[in-house]
């Protein structure tokens, strides 16, 4: 038999003399066990909104992205792209050509990115699901479309159904000395087809044409500025990535979607990191109370604690008993917590019971929740850490004022 954890056991079910460090007990489990909640439902909160935004930016940016290291365009006929179009683990193939454009519909004016793409695009990104109004069209009767982001449209008041052109202006890559500053620019104009919305920077940046009227409004013959792979399901990303990047050398950029956002992904996990350490923390501050039940609990068991150094107990054993005493405090806190804050991530992920709120259009219409197990490994730990420092603590300072000497 483990006598501490029997005695330990006994002590937290049984009524103390005194009724207050009973309450006291209570509220240290129960401010354990709301704070646990409140880590496992908050994570798995901002896990569903790190996988809507994520799944948002896979809509426009394609599995691997490869792009020349010197330079803005290249000629991928010049290199050996077509082992790459071939390669095993490719599912489309896609060339793109993009160019920072100023976009001018009636009498407003916009700067913006012209994205040229071909006709696999849309199977590389799935853009096409992300359409809002009209349809992902770039051409109608071999006369070239435009798919413009909500933000664009919104900045020049476009309408799908109006008869103004979107017109394009670029400097020309190579041109002369002119007294004339129109000849050293290049225009093209464009209609509408739909419109797309995926994220407010995207939304206000791109402008979607076939690649054959970025080419010759950017005065470029075969150059593209990157190509796009889509990767076939079920083979290992990174092993296909690094077998792209070894067939075109140094020269070549082969990034994955992690890498293309990579700011943007290191600061989602930064916040998720603080937003633990934050919950944390007043989990620490929660669990004052567990040294406060400790406290008076040995004061309480005073008795107890002679009789059991009169029958040859050792201070360690005396000592233990403490320690786990607390840690059941933190270890029923903890469970409580865990249960309670997975029903709820799954009532909300199943039932979208709270609803978000506020003006504008959301693309959901509750909090998303994403529930993983690691969340739940890491709070518990964390928990039972937090459980040991709050009963190790009273327990060697009071050890020390009623002689219970280091084991």
């Amino acid at each position: 038999m483990n006598l501490p954890f029997y005695i330990a056991r006994r002590y937290l079910l049984a009524k103390k003399s005194q009724n207050a460090i009973n309450i006291i007990s209570g509220i240290s489990i129960a401010g354990v066990a709301v704070g646990t909640m409140a880590l496992i439902t908050i994570l798995s909160v901002f896990n569903g909104f790190d996988s809507i935004i994520k799944s948002l930016y896979n809509s426009f940016d394609p599995e691997i992205r490869i792009t020349i290291v010197e330079g803005k365009t290249f000629d991928p006929g010049q290199y050996p792209f077509e082992k790459i179009e071939k390669h095993s683990s490719v599912a489309w193939y896609s060339e793109v050509l993009e160019e920072n454009v100023l976009l001018r519909y009636g009498d407003r004016q916009h700067i913006a990115t012209v994205k040229g793409v071909d006709d696999n695009f849309h199977h590389v990104t799935g853009i096409d699901s992300m359409i809002v109004d009209g349809d992902y069209s770039l051409w109608e009767k071999n006369r070239p479309k435009a798919v413009v982001g909500i933000g664009v449209a919104y900045h020049l008041a476009i309408g799908l159904n109006f008869l103004n052109p979107i017109n394009i202006y670029v400097i020309k890559r190579q041109g002369n000395i002119s007294m004339n500053p129109e000849q050293a620019i290049s225009r093209k104009f464009i209609f509408p087809s739909g419109m797309f919305s995926i994220e407010q920077e995207i939304n206000s940046r791109y402008l979607l044409v076939p690649l054959q009227f970025a080419r010759e409004l950017l005065r470029y013959s075969t150059e593209v500025s990157a190509i796009e792979i889509s990767l076939k399901e079920g083979i290992d990303k990174s092993l296909a990535e690094q077998e792209i990047q070894d067939i075109l050398g140094t020269g070549f950029l082969v990034k994955n979607r992690n890498e293309q956002n990579e700011l943007f992904y290191r600061i989602m996990k930064a916040e998720k990191w603080a937003i633990f350490f934050i919950l944390s923390f007043i989990l620490i501050i929660a669990s004052f109370n567990i040294i406060g039940s400790l406290t008076m609990l040995i004061l309480d068991k005073q008795g107890d604690i002679d009789t059991l150094d009169s029958l040859g107990a050792s201070a360690s054993l005396i000592k233990r008993i403490f320690l786990i005493e607390g840690w059941l405090i933190s270890l029923t806190g903890a469970f409580i917590g865990i249960i309670l804050g997975s029903l709820i991530s799954w009532l909300q992920q199943e039932y979208g019971i709270i609803k978000l709120t506020g003006s504008g259009s959301f693309i959901i219409d509750a909090y998303p929740v994403v529930f993983q197990f690691m969340d739940v490994v890491m709070v518990f730990f964390t928990v039972l850490g937090i459980g040991f420092l709050a009963a190790w603590l009273p327990v060697r300072y009071l050890s020390r004022q009623y002689r219970l000497k280091r084991a």
